[in-house]
């Protein structure tokens, strides 16, 4: 809900409510009655809030929860967080479907599996995983030569 999601947003940006009012040009007051749900403001305030969080004016409003059931913060713009997958007993998973509309990943795509061991697995499509790794073995030489 819109009053949760500027209010989790505000306190992960370690701001007061001040700070953000001051921000996008309004009263701490009005501000304060958007958390509290008292009001909703014009769609270009939204928009100024979206701006300054890094977020959408869809994901300001959407109500998003973690499997657990806890509320979720808007994620930042191109971000997104698809939901849980569950690994069988071949340790395969499935994508979401919309994780697959959105990054286009289609049957026989190649995905590279990158893992941190403390941070878990990350999967990047390998075309363009090669296209990084060849700009940056590009700059490396570059950098040799001079």
């Amino acid at each position: 809900m819109f009053k949760d999601n500027i209010a989790m947003l505000r306190r992960a940006n370690n701001f007061s409510q001040e700070e953000v009012a001051e921000k996008i040009n309004i009263s701490r007051q009005a501000y304060a009655k958007w958390e509290k749900g008292e009001t909703i403001p014009d769609i270009e305030k939204c928009a100024a809030l979206a701006e300054l969080y890094g977020t959408t004016l869809n994901d300001l409003y959407k109500e998003k929860k973690s499997p657990a059931g806890r509320d979720m913060m808007p994620a930042p713009k191109g971000k997104h967080m698809f939901g849980t997958v569950t690994v069988n007993d071949k340790g395969q998973i499935v994508i979401p479907k919309k994780a697959r509309d959105v990054l286009d990943i289609s049957p026989g795509d190649d995905l590279i599996v990158l893992a941190d061991e403390k941070s878990g697995l990350a999967l990047v499509k390998a075309n363009w995983f090669e296209k990084q790794l060849m700009k940056t073995l590009h700059r490396s030489r570059e950098r040799e030569e001079n």
